[in-house]
């Protein structure tokens, strides 16, 4: 038998910690010198507190490791709890670095205020376009939800145009609408340009037109399109300034969009307005 010393050091944690263990009924010594009081440990229970430390770092509280050192745990079993809990925690860890991401941008946001040129914004009209586009809705315009839908969108589009034989004769728009009655939700289009019979559906893309715009206020925006907001925020504040109003959402129209390089992307967005 060893002593709480040598069995602590054996299973690298603190006497103080076995101690809890057994008040808590959790691992309780061998056997307990009455004169003395020492607790004695066997080196089969080196195995019980190898579960206790393993369910404890999964995250489980001492009164849920308690329960299920009732039960059979294998190393099988536990090995599906740790990659169960390594996805969670990999999630969150994703979760809370797209949140910083926002308020950085949001940062830099406020660091250019007053300072956002608005000269580069033109007021022209655009023509209409013959389009192939998917569709899906997104939970909000904010840039985490519409993100995820419209990457996907487009993935698939190329992998039907592809399947039939239809090669895009332009860049890519994106375009937005409300969901009527959504609470806040956004259709997402994604199009790309086509020479197609109108209606000439593909085994899973539609061909429609998009309608002319008569006045659009449009601006460049360079960069990753999780920095758009100041762009965005420049063209909304030449639309007051001018005296118009918008008509909806902005298209997004990719002129250069590098494959893997976001930093070098330009995109045009262009406002409907009246």
């Amino acid at each position: 038998m060893f002593g709480i010393g040598d069995f602590a050091r054996h299973g690298q944690v603190s006497v103080r910690m076995l101690r809890h263990y057994d008040a808590l009924g959790l691992l309780r010594p061998a056997h307990v010198d009455h004169a003395t009081g020492y607790r004695l440990y066997q080196a089969r229970q080196l195995a019980r507190l190898n579960r206790i430390i393993a369910l404890k770092g999964l995250g489980f509280t001492l009164g849920q490791v308690g329960e299920l050192l009732d039960e059979p745990v294998g190393g099988e079993r536990l090995r599906g709890m740790l990659q169960l809990r390594q996805a969670e925690v990999q999630a969150r860890i994703a979760e809370e670095t797209d949140r910083l991401r926002r308020v950085e941008a949001r940062l830099r946001l406020i660091e250019s205020e007053g300072h956002m040129p608005t000269e580069d914004v033109v007021l022209k009209s655009i023509p209409a376009q013959r389009v192939a586009e998917l569709t899906a809705i997104a939970a909000s315009w904010a840039p985490e939800d519409i993100g995820p839908v419209i990457q996907p969108l487009y993935r698939d589009l190329c992998d039907q145009l592809d399947k039939a034989g239809v090669t895009p004769t332009g860049p890519a728009v994106a375009r937005y609408e409300d969901v009527p009655d959504g609470g806040g939700k956004v259709v997402v289009h994604a199009t790309l340009p086509v020479d197609r019979p109108l209606g000439a559906d593909g085994a899973g893309f539609g061909v429609v037109d998009l309608p002319p715009l008569a006045k659009a206020t449009t601006i460049v925006h360079r960069g990753e399109m999780e920095n758009i907001l100041p762009t965005e925020q420049a063209l909304a504040a030449w639309v007051e300034r001018h005296g118009y109003r918008s008509l909806g959402y902005p298209r997004e129209v990719d002129l250069e969009c590098p494959r893997g390089e976001f930093d070098r992307w330009v995109t045009e967005l262009q406002l409907p307005v009246g």
